[in-house]
């Protein structure tokens, strides 16, 4: 019985990956390693922080790949109780438990053919680990109950924002399982270190939210884009995106302007110091990283220009701009 194809594969291949945007020579560089691993059938591990995109980049190799036609099975280890991992993963038989009336096949047999990716794959207990270490080495599965083992032909792609070989000489992940998925890696950068997309980041936002609330194309002002520049986004790509939601409600549809753009606060804030001296140098750090992204916007990225303005030599100014990951292109 052939397998379901869930969606038409040229079509769904561009639109995955057309929300990949940036331009910056960092995320270029990932973008670039995506499209090598969609051409492999090879386990994946995608680490980076916390709203960096894991999931986006995983649907890009998937829908990039053979694979394309067939479903893509999106698991967040982390939400699954650890007494149910096993039953959602690979199902049960009839009777297997006392509310088993049926039975279920889980998640692996759903993605028979595609992907399975699992995110949080670090919050897998180690029984968990051992079950999917097996699926992973043999291709086969057993459902809860079942005497029989099934099998099923599915690419496993990983998530991470943890450091797994960290957690591995800790002994809290299995070392074999690490490797088992550690075939091929990528790490996605942070939004601070591509701060050069963030522009290009917040027009796509806008103008897919403008769309979404029926106000058509919804564009940011100067103002708006350097308060959003002047920020450090410790929750990356998912927390500008929600900014950029609130904002286009905020603006009704027209210029997105700065006072539209609410932040969570400064740096101090964010991170909550404990001691005067710590929110003191946050505070400091803040206003300093500001004060650059400012005269860089109103000097163009000249350095000459910037430098002679703030008072600084030409070589002080540089060793700032590398302090805090900026670079003039960015503001040419």
């Amino acid at each position: 019985m052939p397998m379901p194809k869930v969606e038409t594969g040229a079509l769904s291949a561009r639109i995955h990956f057309d929300t990949l945007v940036g331009e910056s020579e960092v995320f270029l560089r990932t973008v670039e390693k995506i499209r090598l691993f969609a051409r492999t059938g090879a386990t994946v591990l995608i680490t980076g922080e916390t709203g960096t995109g894991k999931e986006l980049f995983a649907r890009a190799i998937h829908y990039h790949g053979v694979r394309k036609g067939y479903p893509f099975v999106p698991v967040n280890c982390g939400a699954l109780p650890d007494a149910l991992i096993e039953n959602e993963l690979f199902g049960h038989s009839k009777g297997a438990y006392t509310d088993a009336a049926s039975a279920e096949k889980g998640l692996v047999a759903e993605a028979h053919g595609g992907t399975l990716f699992l995110d949080e794959i670090d919050a897998l207990s180690f029984p968990a680990q051992t079950k999917l270490l097996r699926f992973l080495q043999q291709g086969e599965y057993r459902p809860v109950g079942c005497a029989k083992s099934a099998y099923a032909d599915v690419r496993v792609v990983a998530a991470s924002n943890a450091d797994l070989l960290a957690l591995v000489q800790q002994k809290r992940f299995r070392e074999d399982l690490f490797y088992r998925l550690h075939v091929l890696s990528v790490t996605i950068p942070p939004l601070r270190e591509r701060v050069g997309d963030l522009p290009l980041l917040a027009t796509h936002f806008a103008a897919y939210y403008g769309r979404t609330q029926g106000y058509g194309a919804v564009s940011l002002s100067e103002e708006a884009t350097r308060k959003l520049l002047a920020h450090t986004w410790p929750g990356n790509i998912r927390e500008l995106e929600g900014v950029l939601q609130r904002a286009v409600l905020h603006s009704g549809g027209a210029v997105i302007q700065a006072h539209h753009v609410e932040l969570a606060g400064s740096i101090a804030a964010e991170k909550a110091p404990g001691t005067l001296s710590q929110a003191k140098m946050a505070a400091m750090q803040q206003f300093e990283r500001t004060y650059l992204i400012n005269l860089l916007t109103v000097h163009h990225g000249n350095i000459t220009h910037a430098a002679k303005a703030a008072g600084k030599e030409r070589r002080t100014f540089q060793r700032l701009l590398i302090k805090h990951q900026l670079h003039r292109s960015h503001f040419a």
